[in-house]
């Protein structure tokens, strides 16, 4: 199976976007960042490139959703829809890896889902049939993949494809993480969920760069 060589990030100027775009430019990815500002997008795609030596471009999210073996959404809740729509026609027939979570301000700490069951269902209803959709990377810290630091954390990874999801694994596994094969779309709800989880364990043990997730008993070269 082939492995992802080129990413597009849409959201690419946020916390988790800027990390991912950080970690897959480190890897030796081709990078594309995308932001409703491409000139912002621009700038943090120089930053990105200057940090790592890797071939790094910026433009605005539409724009950016074109390119990529793969496309990664990295919006807040409030945006995933509308983004989504946006870029439907972009991503037909390719995967698309969504990040959202559905934290509703102020209790972020508190799991609350949205009507449609998770953002995964808004993906779908979003994005249409047709786009090979992967959700997760819903528990890892931004700041550590900014950082470049090793990440005590596993990467749970949501598709009804299991080809597509087989190539996010490859991705994060890639990138110094380690994915996890965790089902279908319909289990999406789960992750989604731990993040309040882990945000609220964040608080109550000052963990300030964000705890995570480990499965256990299983082989690291399963």
């Amino acid at each position: 199976m082939d492995t992802i060589k080129t990413i597009a990030i849409v959201g690419g100027t946020g916390a988790l976007g800027g990390g991912l775009a950080m970690a897959c430019a480190r890897a030796g990815l081709r990078v594309y960042l995308g932001s409703r500002d491409p000139e912002r997008a621009s700038a943090a795609a120089r930053q990105i490139a200057d940090a790592t030596g890797a071939t790094v471009s910026g433009a605005d999210n539409l724009s950016c959703a074109a390119e990529g073996d793969l496309v990664a959404v990295t919006v807040p809740f409030a945006s995933q829809f509308e983004i989504l729509r946006q870029i439907a026609g972009k991503v037909e027939g390719r995967i698309v890896l969504d990040t959202t979570v559905p934290l509703v301000p102020p209790k972020v700490a508190r799991v609350q889902l949205p009507a449609e069951g998770s953002a995964a269902n808004r993906a779908l209803a979003a994005l249409g049939s047709g786009v090979r959709l992967v959700t997760g990377f819903h528990s890892v810290s931004a700041q550590k993949l900014s950082k470049g630091e090793k990440i005590e954390g596993d990467v749970l990874l949501f598709s009804d494809d299991v080809e597509a999801r087989e190539k996010v694994v490859g991705l994060a596994n890639m990138i110094g993480l380690r994915g996890i094969h965790a089902g279908p779309l319909a289990n999406s709800v789960a992750g989604e969920a731990m993040t309040s989880v882990l945000i609220g364990i964040n608080k109550r043990y000052g963990v300030r760069e964000g705890a995570g997730i480990v499965v256990t008993g299983i082989a690291h070269d399963a």
